[in-house]
């Protein structure tokens, strides 16, 4: 409670003066308000990153932190502590892994039954949802708005609401507890097909026409011309997807039932079960979870930040 006491203090104390630093610049010049303006523009902007970062600073602490006092400190325990309350014991522990009929599963099996889920779908969605939002884009069929409708209606229905029909379907076809079964059922959203269309629609008519005169395929067109010009919004798209697949819970609980084929948000959420609650192995996986995506994102940002407006086209 001190320690907690002492950084609000400190907190409201700092506050305090920058916002008294930019008082003084916009009294200093009231005709010329700029400067006082600018530093004021990024007071906020440090207060903000501090907020969003302050979790993943938590996260870091609380993964190394011993057992004994993984509730004691808010964020890094005193420097003069750190030799008895910061170690590796939750790392040693999330890989020593688990003990299950197949034998013992390490974590990193669950790490790359994610990524590999994670990959496999993205993959997969980015490929059928393209061709069906190009298709919606730059084709003329019977139905084709009563198709469009249906196809935005479906968004408004849960997901959760699916999963009692789609396993029963897969008990049908003997995919349960099978990568197969949990891979097929969305391997295209109407969410997907809707973000291809808007952002194929900005595609010139023109360029396909003078395309398939000379001599493109549609195939061809669709891969050396329409895929390079909504690049941004694929790359947006594959982000977005494979978060969403990354964290996925309910689906893999549900479709999947043998230790070793598990992922990691089902994994990690043992941790912290009824009959088990090891905070901070549990925390250690989450810090080693949201690796990849960072990874991904970072590689992605551009494309990203380019992609969220690309297909902000009327249409």
């Amino acid at each position: 409670g001190f320690v907690y006491l002492s950084v609000t203090l400190h907190t409201r104390t700092l506050l305090f003066v920058a916002f008294g630093v930019a008082v003084v610049l916009y009294l200093r010049s009231p005709k010329n308000p700029k400067l006082a303006l600018a530093y004021l523009r990024w007071v906020l902007l440090v207060c903000a990153s501090v907020v969003i970062l302050s979790p993943f600073l938590w996260l870091i602490a609380a993964a190394f932190k011993d057992k004994s006092v993984l509730n004691e400190y808010t964020f890094f325990p005193p420097i003069s502590a750190w030799p008895s309350t910061l170690n590796l014991d939750n790392f040693r522990r999330l890989f020593q892994g688990d003990d299950a009929i197949q034998g013992r599963v390490y974590f990193w099996q669950y790490l790359l039954n994610s990524v590999f889920l994670s990959t496999t779908n993205t993959m997969l969605q980015l490929v059928f949802c393209s061709l069906a939002g190009y298709a919606l884009a730059k084709y003329d069929f019977r139905g084709k708005q009563a198709l469009m409708t249906f196809m935005l209606g479906s968004m408004m229905v849960p997901g959760v609401l699916l999963f009692a029909p789609i396993y029963e379907m897969m008990v049908g076809l003997r995919l349960v507890d099978t990568y197969h079964g949990l891979i097929l059922p969305g391997i295209v959203t109407a969410y997907g097909i809707f973000l291809f269309r808007q952002a194929i629609l900005a595609v010139p008519t023109e360029m396909l026409d003078a395309g398939r005169i000379d001599g493109c395929s549609e195939l061809r067109l669709y891969f050396d011309l329409v895929m390079p010009l909504v690049r941004p919004m694929s790359a947006a798209f594959c982000l977005v997807t494979f978060l969403g697949q990354w964290n996925s819970f309910f689906g893999p609980s549900i479709f999947l039932q043998t230790q070793d084929k598990l992922t990691l948000p089902v994994v990690l959420n043992m941790y912290i079960s009824l009959y088990r609650s090891d905070y901070g192995v549990f925390l250690a996986g989450t810090l080693l979870a949201i690796v990849p995506p960072a990874i991904l994102f970072f590689a992605l940002e551009k494309e990203f930040v380019s992609g969220l407006t690309s297909g902000a086209v009327k249409g």
